[in-house]
């Protein structure tokens, strides 16, 4: 095939995507703009939207997380999953990618870049700390990266973060800047709050998904399932995206526009964190011979964080009005831009390999 036509052929695929699919960073932008202007100019939006909160997260947010993940791990073939899990170079480069690089990374971007504003260091920290268990699947389905091994690394870093987000908070607060002999923070967080964040917005739609995929096959068969059902919920997805975006924004719009300089500074780590967690996961996946889908999977699951368990974990331990909860908030306004751009990246080099082999 040569050049041509493949660039033929990716105009006919493009022609054939839905007008929500073909235009989603305009949508996403779009709904950033709506819920910063709605959280602006409307008194009161951010008490409303906070009356009924789910494991300290707003209730539509946590409403519009469960039905973004939902469809996408109902299109989850769960009887693969075995295939996934015997690939221990995919999960080993995982758990140092997440739990290792990524920790040690964000902590010292933080101090670099930050070294005079305590509070939103503190809050890039704890960012740096949760693990993406959410948007990473939306991210990863958009770039065409392998579903099933984004669905066994996100129960994976799942795991992880029960167990080692309150000792990593402990050791990257207190311990290093201690030998360091840098100023210490503290953190209060237990892991019941850890692990009642992990059930809801993980184990919800993946019990859900897992469900849904099981009896509908099991009643109407597997091609009913995929040709007749996922295309009808799969949009879903991208509608509960832009409906938490918009919602998040509206949370914090006051915030994030009366102080603009202070964004500023804390997006310059964020954007250096994420480019390089991208850039080096994929680098390594290429290196260690995955093929492309899971390459892909691998480098958004470690490039993404989940700003809502650091958003929370910020609120319960330094307030709503904290430096640190706001270093939290800027974190999907960076991070949401970023990977959509890193999925159309990510999408290039796919084509570009795919034109090559060809």
């Amino acid at each position: 095939m040569t050049t041509t036509d493949g660039a033929t052929l990716d105009a006919g695929v493009v022609g054939k995507l839905s007008p929500l699919d073909r235009f989603l960073p305009v949508w996403i932008g779009a709904a950033m703009a709506l819920g910063l202007l709605a959280g602006r100019w409307i008194p009161g939006l951010d008490a409303v939207l906070n009356a009924v909160a789910v494991d300290g997260i707003s209730l539509p947010i946590a409403l519009g997380l469960l039905v973004m993940m939902y469809p996408v791990l109902a299109k989850v073939r769960y009887d693969r999953l075995d295939g996934v899990t015997g690939d221990r170079r995919l999960l080993w480069s995982s758990l140092v990618l997440n739990w290792l690089v990524g920790p040690a990374l964000m902590f010292a971007l933080a101090w670099l870049l930050l070294p005079d504003l305590p509070e939103y260091r503190t809050g890039l920290i704890i960012v740096g700390l949760a693990r993406c268990i959410a948007m990473v699947i939306i991210w990863n389905d958009l770039a065409c990266g392998d579903r099933e091994a984004a669905a066994v690394l996100v129960a994976l870093n799942s795991a992880f973060q029960v167990i080692a987000f309150g000792l990593l908070g402990w050791f990257y607060l207190s311990v290093l800047p201690g030998w360091l002999g840098l100023p210490q923070a503290d953190l209060a967080v237990s892991g019941w709050q850890i692990a009642k964040s992990v059930l809801i917005f993980l184990g919800v739609p993946l019990l859900a998904g897992y469900l849904t995929r099981t009896l509908g096959e099991r009643s109407k068969g597997r091609d009913w399932y995929e040709t007749r059902f996922l295309p009808k919920v799969g949009p879903v997805a991208l509608y509960g995206l832009l409906f938490t975006i918009v919602v998040l924004f509206a949370l914090q719009g006051d915030q994030i526009t009366s102080r603009p300089s202070d964004v500023a500074r804390i997006a310059l780590p964020l954007l250096v964190y994420f480019a390089l967690m991208w850039v080096g996961s994929y680098a390594l996946g290429r290196a260690i011979g995955l093929g492309y889908e899971r390459t892909a999977t691998l480098a958004f699951t470690a490039a993404g964080n989940n700003f809502e368990l650091a958003i929370a974990v910020a609120i319960a331990t330094f307030g709503a009005t904290s430096g640190q909860a706001l270093a939290g908030v800027v974190g999907p306004l960076i991070e949401v831009p970023v990977l959509v751009g890193l999925v159309h990246v990510s999408l290039a080099l796919r084509r570009r390999s795919t034109t090559t082999r060809a």
